[in-house]
């Protein structure tokens, strides 16, 4: 069961890493430091004082960057990568009692591809605002992106069970959009 939950719990914080970067890491920093999860032994380090300290201000200055017009585009750009080698880590960071070779295809897989599927319907929403309000509701959705990346951090560290249901949502509201705006083919 405890390698169920902690599969859960990196697939929820990979949905997470694809509305902000930093934020679910520095979630998952937090946890260590105050032993609500147990990390793999090669990821202690994101529980000591510095990663908590480093992830922190680093979380500040991503959700800060993506209030600032045009920063907040250039960031989406990046940010698609940088979201699934993060995604990826969690992963790795959080399943425990697996083989190398398991962990590390869920962590690329599920970890990677979570993130980067998030984060490329986050970057395509952010572009039509862009270009819907001239950049003018871009504050509206980094808001809503900030505020998920929350909710989906402290759900998946307290209740990952419920964060892989909210995963599997977010991959549902992402089917029906691209449905929804996919030309026919008719």
């Amino acid at each position: 069961m405890e390698t169920i939950l902690s599969v859960f719990l990196g697939v929820g914080l990979a949905a997470s890493v694809g509305f902000r970067v930093f934020l679910p890491l520095f979630a998952l920093s937090l946890a260590a430091y105050f032993n609500v999860w147990e990390l793999n032994e090669s990821w202690l380090w994101i529980g000591s004082t510095t990663a908590v300290i480093t992830l922190g201000i680093a979380t500040l200055v991503e959700i800060v960057a993506y209030y600032i017009p045009i920063v907040d585009n250039a960031l989406d750009t990046i940010a698609i990568p940088l979201a699934t080698i993060a995604g990826t880590a969690v992963m790795v960071s959080t399943v425990a009692d697996l083989s190398p070779v398991i962990t590390w295809a869920l962590a690329i897989i599920a970890g990677g591809g979570t993130a980067a599927a998030v984060k490329s319907s986050a970057g395509i929403t952010r572009a039509g605002s862009t270009v819907s309000t001239a950049g003018f509701g871009n504050p509206i959705v980094s808001t809503i992106e900030t505020g998920s990346s929350i909710v989906m951090s402290i759900v998946s560290i307290f209740l990952p069970i419920l964060a892989i249901l909210f995963v599997l949502f977010i991959f549902y509201i992402i089917y029906k959009v691209y449905k929804k705006i996919r030309p026919s083919s008719s």
